[in-house]
């Protein structure tokens, strides 16, 4: 049902933009051979302007290939040293990935946060949810950089901030074990030690071997060999849900090994308020003049030149 939802919501966010396209179309055999109308040509530029966006959107979606990309986002924030400019510049960060969640129409759910001491916040953990959150979002890991004329300093000077902001994506915790009959060998022999006349004439203990993974299980308290193997069945599907987990652990720390460490003087990304307005991406080079617009959640053009560099 996951996979049936993540491909609707692919092809109708296709058709939603065949629609845009018609409209706009309609809009223009309405003003062929007409008088202009500035109605008619604000709706043209503005159904232009959201038709763009929406085709950079999924030009972006378009480059997620990655195991974990469809999965949903789990993004922690920690203020740095600075006190109250500090906790303040991270929620600042908060509400800037919250408005581009909106502007997304993805979901999103506060599941801890810890306030300032005067203002803004100490730290905060939550999950976006919506397809590709993570994909799109895991070139956000870092430390974000702020300078800005502090509004808590009574001189008025210039202070520099930083935050640093933690994504992992939300692995599923509900696994399925299937096991196919054809990978395992169940060997039977006869019980040992006290057990009664039955336990030690019959072949009533059972072994699983489970091929693939080598896992061995047996049992031989039971007075069947029925019931035998159906206990020794619960425990091999035991001891591969939790090499299942392992394998979801593992990934998780290699993806902490990879992002390396989150120290002050390594920032991925400066907001730069005074002397100058401007957002600088240090990975990429990319650059935003217009910082309110990316205060506001327009991270797009982030996102989409990381995803160009990295593979």
């Amino acid at each position: 049902m996951q996979e049936l939802n993540s491909l609707k919501s692919v092809v109708l966010k296709w058709v939603s933009l065949k629609k845009q396209l018609d409209d706009l179309k309609t809009i223009i055999d309405l003003t062929e051979n007409q008088p202009p109308d500035p109605s008619l040509e604000k709706e043209f530029n503005d159904g232009l302007k959201k038709l763009a966006s929406g085709l950079s959107i999924l030009e972006i979606e378009s480059k997620l290939s990655g195991p974990n990309d469809g999965l949903n986002a789990i993004i922690s924030i920690h203020a740095g040293a600075g006190g109250t400019e500090a906790c303040d510049w991270a929620e600042m960060l908060l509400r800037m990935y919250m408005r581009w969640t909106e502007n997304r129409n993805f979901q999103t759910q506060i599941i801890d946060l810890l306030p300032g001491d005067g203002a803004g916040i100490k730290s905060v953990t939550f999950i976006i949810k919506g397809l590709h959150a993570y994909g799109l979002l895991r070139g956000e890991i870092g430390v974000h950089r702020l300078v800005r004329i502090s509004p808590f300093d009574a001189n008025k000077r210039r202070h520099t901030s930083f935050a640093s902001c933690d994504i992992i994506p939300e692995i599923e915790e509900t696994l399925e074990i299937k096991i196919d009959e054809s990978d395992l060998r169940v060997d039977t022999y006869r019980a040992s030690g006290h057990g009664g006349q039955h336990l030690q004439k019959t072949d009533s203990a059972v072994r699983i071997t489970h091929i693939p993974s080598g896992i061995v299980v047996q049992c031989q308290n039971e007075r069947s060999q029925y019931k035998n193997k159906v206990m020794a069945m619960k425990v091999l599907k035991a001891k591969l849900y939790e090499l299942e987990q392992e394998k979801l652990r593992s990934q998780i720390e290699k993806h902490y090994s990879e992002k390396g460490t989150i120290a002050w003087g390594s920032q991925i990304r400066s907001y730069v308020f005074m002397p100058y307005q401007m957002v600088k991406d240090h990975r990429t080079g990319a650059e935003v003049g217009d910082i309110q617009r990316v205060m506001d959640g327009d991270i797009d053009v982030f996102i989409e030149k990381y995803l160009e560099k990295t593979p």
